[in-house]
């Protein structure tokens, strides 16, 4: 096994230094240095020896040792190419800044401000030393036995041989999981569906829950067995081979029929002998294929039996991916975790199957302690007596070869079955956490990055934040995450990792990181990686590792100033609630830095040397003392995701970010820096945009400026005026006009407006706003109508606050012109507000909201999907619609109660206030 991780953890480096030097050596700058060729060869050196990793999990167990120092070996040459791979970057940035700041206006080609030929003599000389390097490890291989090998990245290469079978031992741990059998079986045979041919339930989870003994409780129960006519247990495991999985059904149901040759026409035609006009059950347990196809293939094989209807499919998976792909009709049952009683439960019955009325007070004492750490997970908790006592001081990952490696191969089946050598490395840094920590999904993103884990193939057309999403997903559907939490924007915003996974988390990362205890850590021990310290911890570092490690976390304690300029190498530096008030001016020594959080800190200023970080990719912030940035921020030109408070003094010139992808809003100011055409030249701004302060855009002419519909990844946008009133306001429409967004726009904000129209872009433009999922208008208080809404075909979520002159919410407010126009026969049903679901109106003169219109020669459907209404503060409303098919939750607060309709049948929930009574 030792053998087989190295070859998946030490090949993550060489992937990433082989696209930057490829990168470097096509640079036509590059020619001016004279390094092409010693780049080219530095290449083809990497991609050489990249091939001897193939060859590692071949190894016989008396080789493992000279093959890991090896590897290390090769760890340590590729991390210095992409250390000096970083400072070409570095030199050419700050070059390309001087220029830009008129520092310097001297010859195009140097680089070195003090001696340029000297700068290049050394870069040289370096390349020189490690190719040098390579040709000798490459010699070190052939002694060691190691042959050049191409690595065959399929993941079912790795994975641990599995089989399961239908019958229940009396060893199988069922405790816990009644209520989920009983849920599953009633689905099964009580479904909706029973009418269907064929219908599919996934049940999902991390190994070791118990999703195959779930399956097995399911399979052999009674009211199962007299409802279907057969029963067929497949084990998939590894490979998902159509023919194979069909020839195994039939060995299933008749072994005297299974052909003497693998032929599909043969198998399906005994398949449909056995099946025809049968109602079956086929449970395909540890499914890990996500290739669609290949199921399809598999259902369009099922389909051809002429099975009778309410046969059904129950699959077992850990990968959610799986569950999407599968599922068909019947709902996904994820698998939770047990309770510690539950853990006690088994434990007590698996280490004193014999003792019932009496458990001695010592053993209780050490399983309830046990009980408390086993996750939840039955096969954790699944321990004998002797193991308790061998258990109960020391984490397992410690002492998992001491016992009969259960728990190993079962979770490191999910981590095997990560194809990407990035995508296990990305998973093995979640280490850098503490448990049960709440990981976010954008800060990870942006850690791996700054780590060099995430590398867009040739030609791919995506960012690395792209990239890093897809494994952010695949790690949740995998099972590795857990707990996800659902942000506003309808994505993923946060998750956890369970302990057991954590803990494999830092066994895979064990060689290159620090994140526990350093007791026992000599000099000799060489950490690149990761490390997370407490001050008292800085000095037992080993020296070997200050100036090559990458990321260093400070989790408590004083952090010394001078300590930063040892840590050369620091990609990833976070600083949040340390206990430092001075942030060190030697921060501008750190060349390689790509991530700096100073989040919850005391710093009231950063220095000007921040401004030396040319390298620096995320910057955070947030709920620190800092009152301003400096102004040699602006040289930052890479900076990708920058976040601050609102209460802070906005950044200078931060039109020069033309890398930005996250900017948390910005403040329109009046003096130069601070304009509105600050925003133009940011194209890659993505995700959430807040414009505050647009009162100080002039007019419509300045409000163009910003190119906000030229910005098409930014999903969610706020615009806000800070609701004084000027002179100008005239002047609001017509900036608000200009200040179009792209079509692709999810959600929309407008705040204080104090123009007396919505723009032609809301009034009058259907297409345009066609994706939104969630409007919200606030205190717009001279706007006497509401935009036009009703046609939008994804709108969700509704919000009309303070609109203190409106009077009535009329025809215009469903759009019933523009859906008409767009309707292709006057018998086509008209459906207004198809999809919202949820609406709030709070509006002080607001007298009539009218019905939908309707219309003799169409039908016309309105809020056919609308659940949740709340209406606040109308205490002048006197009309109310009386059609909401679906409705399900009324609030009312200040509003005549009268008005209420009768007809509002299905209400489930109904909150009426009257003052401040409920």
């Amino acid at each position: 096994m030792e053998g087989k991780l190295a070859e998946t953890v030490y090949t993550f480096s060489v992937e990433g230094i082989l696209s930057k030097v490829a990168s470097l050596a096509a640079q036509e700058l590059s020619l001016a240095w004279g390094f092409k060729a010693e780049l080219k060869r530095l290449r083809q050196s990497l991609l050489t020896i990249q091939d001897f990793l193939g060859a590692i999990s071949d190894q016989p167990r008396e080789r493992v040792k000279a093959v890991e120092e090896w590897v290390m070996k090769l760890k340590g040459i590729a991390h210095d190419a992409d250390d000096l791979m970083d400072e070409f970057d570095y030199e050419v940035v700050r070059h390309k800044v001087e220029l830009q700041n008129h520092m310097k206006k001297k010859v195009l080609n140097f680089f070195s401000l003090s001696n340029p030929l000297a700068f290049r003599l050394k870069m040289a000389h370096k390349i020189q030393k490690i190719n040098q390097s390579l040709v000798d490890l490459k010699g070190e291989a052939a002694f060691i036995g190691l042959v050049s090998k191409k690595i065959d990245a399929t993941p079912q290469e790795y994975r641990w041989e599995r089989q399961t079978h239908s019958l229940i031992g009396r060893d199988e741990i069922t405790v816990g999981r009644g209520e989920v059998v009983s849920n599953i079986v009633t689905t099964l045979i009580h479904s909706k569906y029973n009418q269907e041919n064929l219908a599919v339930m996934a049940i999902v989870g991390m190994g070791g829950l118990g999703k195959t003994t779930v399956a097995k409780l399911v399979y052999n129960e009674d009211s199962i067995h007299k409802f279907f006519e057969k029963k067929i247990w497949i084990c998939v495991s590894n490979s998902f081979d159509v023919n194979f999985i069909l020839l195994q059904i039939l060995e299933s149901l008749n072994p005297a029929k299974v052909p003497s040759k693998e032929n599909l026409n043969a198998i399906l035609t005994n398949l449909q002998e056995e099946l025809k006009d049968k109602r079956y059950l086929l449970v395909l347990d540890d499914i890990w294929n996500e290739d669609p196809r290949k199921w399809e293939n598999l259902m369009e094989c099922l389909s051809k039996l002429y099975s009778a209807k309410g046969s059904k499919i129950v699959v077992t998976t850990r990968s959610g991916k799986v569950a999407s792909i599968s599922e068909k009709l019947l709902p996904r049952h994820d698998m939770g975790k047990l309770s510690v009683d539950e853990c006690w439960s088994i434990m007590r019955d698996r280490a004193l199957p014999n003792i019932s009325a009496h458990i001695a007070s010592e053993f209780q004492t050490i399983g309830r302690e046990i009980a408390k750490n086993c996750g939840g997970v039955p096969l954790v908790a699944n321990k004998s007596i002797e193991e308790w006592s061998f258990f109960k001081d020391s984490r397992i990952w410690d002492n998992i070869s001491k016992e009969e490696d259960k728990i190993m191969p079962v979770l490191k089946l999910s981590f095997d079955n990560l194809e990407s050598p990035s995508l296990k490395q990305c998973f093995a840094y979640c280490s850098i956490f503490k448990k049960d920590f709440e990981i976010q999904r954008d800060n990870l993103i942006q850690l791996w990055m700054a780590q060099g884990l995430l590398h867009p193939s040739p030609g791919e057309n995506k960012d690395m934040e792209d990239i890093g999403n897809e494994y952010f997903d695949i790690l949740l559907q995998s099972s590795l995450f857990q707990d996800a939490t659902m942000s506003d924007n309808w994505i993923v915003s946060k998750c956890k990792m369970h302990d057991l996974v954590h803990d494999m988390a830092e066994l895979v990362s064990k060689s290159e990181s620090l994140t526990g205890d350093l007791c026992g850590i000599d000099n000799t021990f060489e950490i690149r990686l990761i490390a997370r310290a407490s001050t008292s911890m800085l000095d037992k570092i080993p020296k070997r590792s200050v100036r090559k490690l990458r990321s260093l976390f400070f989790y408590d304690g004083e952090v010394p100033s001078n300590i930063l300029p040892r840590f050369k190498s620091l990609r990833v530096l976070n600083l949040s609630n340390a206990n430092i008030e001075e942030f060190p001016v030697s921060v501008g020594r750190l060349k390689h830095l790509r991530y700096l959080d100073i989040s919850e800190t005391r710093f009231k200023a950063l220095p000007s040397s921040i401004g030396k970080l040319y390298n620096l990719q995320t910057l955070r912030t947030t709920n620190c003392a800092l009152k301003e940035f400096p102004k040699e921020l602006q040289n930052l030109i890479n900076m990708r995701h920058i976040y601050f408070g609102q209460g802070k003094k906005f950044p200078q010139g931060i039109g020069r970010f033309t890398c930005l992808r996250t900017l948390p809003y910005f403040s329109v100011g009046n003096e130069i820096g601070h304009r509105i055409e600050e925003l133009a030249g940011l194209k890659q701004l993505k995700g959430e945009l807040i414009v505050c302060n647009i009162e100080h855009i002039k007019n419509g002419e300045e409000a163009n400026k910003a190119k906000l519909e030229d910005k098409t990844k930014v999903r969610h946008l706020t615009l806000r005026w800070t609701g004084i009133w000027s002179a100008a306001d005239n002047e609001e429409g017509d900036v608000l006009d200009d200040l179009r967004p792209n079509p692709e726009l999810e959600s929309l904000r407008i705040e204080n407006f104090n123009g007396d129209q919505f723009p032609a872009w809301m009034m009058s433009r259907p297409l345009l706003l066609n994706n939104l999922k969630k409007i919200e208008l606030i205190r717009c208080k001279r706007c006497k109508e509401v935009p036009p809404l009703g046609h939008l075909p994804n709108l969700m979520e509704l919000t009309i606050y303070k609109m203190d002159n409106l009077k009535c919410v009329g025809a215009e407010f469903y759009g019933y012109h523009l859906v008409r126009s767009a309707a292709t026969t006057s018998k086509e049903i008209i459906t207004l507000f198809p999809t919202l679901k949820v609406l709030h109106i709070s509006c002080g003169d607001l007298i009539e909201w009218m019905e939908a219109p309707a219309m003799s020669t169409q039908k016309i459907v309105a809020f056919p999907c609308l659940e949740a209404l709340t209406i606040y503060d109308c205490s002048k409303l006197r009309n109310f619609p009386s059609h909401f098919p679906s409705l399900q939750k009324l609030k009312i607060s200040g509003t005549p109660i009268e008005k209420i309709s009768r007809e509002l049948t299905t209400l489930t929930s109904l909150e009426i206030q009257v003052g401040n009574t409920l």
